[in-house]
């Protein structure tokens, strides 16, 4: 699992992507067990990162894109135990996602 989280994190920095992050919530009760964040350039930059993912997911990391939700400041990705959530730095720092998921991760 490891392996995929890495080529996932690497495939998303060579598409630009910037602020890459990942939580492991493997051990607690939540709906995933790996949640990747990261901040596109722009709007269209999320939905062009969104095509790359869908369209290179079972080539380039083994998984199949099984639903997504698109905006287009706010894109997620569901991939079974994995879940990728693109927005632009506006977004993330509105809604603080990694706050939750930290929060979450540690218990609190």
């Amino acid at each position: 699992m490891q392996e995929t989280i890495d080529k996932i994190a690497k495939f998303l920095d060579e598409k630009k992507a910037e602020e890459i992050e990942v939580f492991d919530l493997s051990n607690k009760d939540y709906i995933a067990k790996i949640v990747i964040i990261a901040n596109a350039q722009s709007n269209k930059h999320t939905l062009a990162l969104l095509d790359y993912i869908k369209k290179d997911a079972k080539k380039e990391f083994g998984l199949k894109v099984y639903a997504t939700d698109e905006s287009d400041d706010w894109v997620v990705i569901d991939m079974g135990d994995i879940l990728i959530h693109i927005m632009t730095p506006q977004y993330r720092a509105k809604y603080s996602l990694e706050e939750f998921l930290s929060e979450l991760k540690s218990g609190d």
